[in-house]
Formats: structure tokens, C-alpha cells, sequence
């Protein structure tokens, strides 16, 4: 079944037995901004129509950010647009970013372990957070690891919502970020993305 046939976080809960909870758990870490990226946001947002569809959102809003943090860690991680990640029958689809581990091979190689799901939905976030979370839990499987934590980002171009997965228990983040606030939503993606750093580096020591 594919990732999108999941339309509540309740759904995939039940069918997969996954303990749901809810607080603040991401921290704030600062990050510079350019100013070249302030201003081309600016002129994107003001001239351009960016939200008329989830594929719009996610070139115009959501890989323009999270490009920007990626940019810091490019020789650990890639950024994956619209993958195709396959577990089984009931895990399957195109998550529309996926932030996986550098293959020591190249950038052409779609290397796990995977660490950052990212969905864009038009304000239903109830049914973008199912899709989200069923994409998590084929990450984790995936992974081969219940230790490791899941992180998962849906939003509308405006509104960020962070969740993160661990073992059987998904959490979502109370507070949710605005691009509105360009430094707490950057501050909180680096947060994320300085997580995922922390588990790579461990699993490379191990």
C-alpha cells in the first residue's frame, strides 16, 4: 500500500501498534542566513505564485530551506527529492525529500541509513503527518536499527510541523515554526539536522 493511502496519524498508529505522544523536544540551533537567500525568498514569495500545489510548495518554499542547512553537512548527507522508498507491500512510495547517509560510492547511490522524512501537503496536515509516519516507520525498518531516531517534517510552505520516531513511540512537536520567522524555522531545522549528524558519527564509530 502506498505511503499516500495513509490519511491519519491514527491509521498508521493502530496498523503498526505505534505509541503516539506529543511535546517540545526540538531544540533552537542558530544558523546564518545569507542574505542572497533572504532576498530571493522575498522576491519569490512576493512575485511568484507559490502555493497553488504541493509540487509548487516544494520547489518554492521547502527545498529552497532545507537546501540552505544541507549545504553544511553536503559530504555526510544527500537531499533526495521524490525517491522511491520500498519496504514491503504496505511501505511504499515517494516521500517528497529524504535526507540518507553519503554513499561511499557517490552521489548516484541511495545509501541508508535514512534519518529525515519531509512531506508537503496544502494545509491538511492531519493526512500529511499519516503519510509522513508511515514513511518513517519504512525508514526504520529499513534502517534495520529501532535505536536510531526518525525524524519527520511536514509543511505547507508556511507552517513547519517536526515529529520524530523512536523505537515504537512518535512524537510531534507542540510548537510548530513559520517561514514568517525565518530564524526560529532555520534554527529548528539545523537542530534536526545537527541530530542527524550526532547518530551518523555515531554509527560510524561504532
Amino acid at each position: 500500500m502506498a505511503f499516500s493511502s495513509y490519511k491519519s496519524i491514527g491509521a498508521v498508529v493502530q496498523e503498526f501498534q505505534i505509541t503516539y505522544t506529543e511535546a517540545n523536544f526540538i531544540g533552537e540551533i542558530e544558523f546564518n542566513i545569507s542574505d542572497y537567500f533572504r532576498e530571493d525568498l522575498q522576491t519569490v514569495m512576493g512575485e511568484e505564485v507559490v502555493d497553488n500545489s504541493e509540487f509548487a510548495i516544494c520547489e518554492n518554499l521547502i527545498y529552497p530551506v532545507l537546501k540552505e542547512v544541507w549545504k553544511c553537512d553536503r559530504s555526510k548527507f544527500l537531499l533526495w527529492s521524490h525517491e522511491s522508498l520500498t519496504c514491503d507491500e504496505n511501505l511504499s512510495g515517494f516521500p517528497a525529500y529524504i535526507l540518507a547517509k553519503r554513499s561511499p560510492l557517490g552521489k548516484v547511490v541511495f545509501d541508508k541509513p535514512y534519518f529525515l522524512l519531509i512531506e508537503a501537503k496544502q494545509d491538511k496536515f492531519e493526512e500529511g503527518w499519516g503519510q509522513c509516519l508511515a514513511e518513517m516507520i519504512a525508514a526504520q525498518q529499513l534502517n534495520e536499527d529501532l535505536q536510531m531516531t526518525v525524524f519527520g517534517i511536514v509543511s505547507n510552505g508556511d507552517r513547519w510541523q517536526f515529529g520524530k520516531l523512536e523505537a515504537n513511540t512518535f512524537a510531534r512537536n507542540i510548537i510548530f515554526y513559520s517561514i514568517q520567522e525565518l530564524e526560529k524555522l532555520f534554527s529548528a531545522i539545523n537542530y534536526v539536522f545537527r541530530q542527524c549528524e550526532l547518530q551518523l558519527d555515531e554509527k560510524v564509530a561504532a
